[in-house]
């Protein structure tokens, strides 16, 4: 029997900047979120364990991949800069996102 997973998940994550030049801005996924994906989707991690998502907030869109982050164990996922100006999502405050695993 195959397990049918839709790999669709729901949380709010506070926004953070990775310090330099470039200034990133990242949210990091809930820890029982990634846990599940580890369980889940392990065989279709790509390079540096990384993983293709579609990502919604807001009203915005997009494909992304989400990161393994070694410290807490869970994922980082990168915000695009027109995505962060179309949804006004700024450093330290709390965002909700879906994002599905593809």
């Amino acid at each position: 029997m195959l397990l049918d997973v839709k790999g669709v998940y729901n949380f709010k994550s506070k926004v953070w900047i990775y310090p330099g030049k470039n200034a990133w801005h990242f949210v990091t996924l809930p820890k029982d979120i990634a846990d599940e994906i580890n369980f889940l989707f392990s065989a279709k991690k790509r390079g540096w364990g990384s993983l293709k998502v579609k990502v919604k907030t807001g009203n915005s869109e997009w494909e992304t991949s989400i990161f393994p982050e070694k410290n807490s164990g869970s994922y980082f996922l990168p915000l695009k800069s027109d995505v962060r100006k179309k949804e006004g999502i700024k450093e330290n405050i709390e965002v909700k996102f879906t994002i599905e695993i593809i």
